[in-house]
């Protein structure tokens, strides 16, 4: 029975995109393919699991009497590791399955909704998938988002300021999203809200 490489799984809010403020159980994956120097994600601990106690670890973390509306593949990058039987069997519990990536490769038939981060602006130029339901590129205030409606087709198009880790560079960057947006009205901007109620 294959093992995915399971960074942690944790019951939170949906903290950005379009999904923003709604409860979530997320399975974060360990491993990515790009190195992209503002990322968040202690590659350094997995634990080797198989469907079945992932599901069971799901399961686990809904309060009594309700359905998750949403578990979220993220990572890393979920691509390297998500197939077909592991969303089968989430899918034998959970109604709707997302995932985040970065587009660098093909996502597996069986997810939801797709969330596309491309990260092409800070790591090597790469081909992305064709299409997602979102699309949420990281801005710098250096980087024009705009062209990612021609690269990648979807439904929802959001910028999300970068955390430099330099709280007057933050600032910097996002005034000049809300400006952005303001000239760019078919996008919106997501803020990564879990930072600001300093949620998991």
């Amino acid at each position: 029975m294959k093992e995915y490489a399971v960074n942690e799984i944790f019951y939170s809010l949906q903290g950005e995109g379009f999904h923003t403020g709604t409860p979530a159980v997320f399975i974060r994956f360990a491993a990515c393919n790009l190195r992209c120097s503002f990322c968040d994600t202690d590659f350094s601990r997995a634990k080797q699991m198989s469907a079945d106690p992932i599901v069971a670890q799901v399961l686990e973390l809904i309060p009594r009497d309700t359905t998750v509306p949403l578990v979220v593949l993220t990572g890393g990058e979920p691509t390297l590791q998500v197939d077909e039987p592991l969303l089968a069997a989430l899918h034998e519990k959970f109604p709707t399955i997302t995932m985040e990536t970065n587009g660098s490769r093909p996502v597996p038939a069986g997810v939801d909704f797709v969330t596309c981060s491309p990260k092409c602006d800070f790591v090597a130029e790469y081909e992305t998938i064709p299409e997602a339901n979102e699309v949420k590129v990281v801005f710098d205030g250096i980087h024009d988002p705009a062209k990612w409606e021609k690269r990648i087709h979807a439904e929802h198009y959001y910028i999300q300021p970068c955390d430099t880790g330099n709280p007057a560079k933050n600032e910097e960057i996002k005034a000049d999203a809300v400006h952005w947006c303001l000239m760019h009205p078919r996008w919106r901007l997501s803020l990564q809200t879990q930072k600001i109620l300093n949620v998991r």
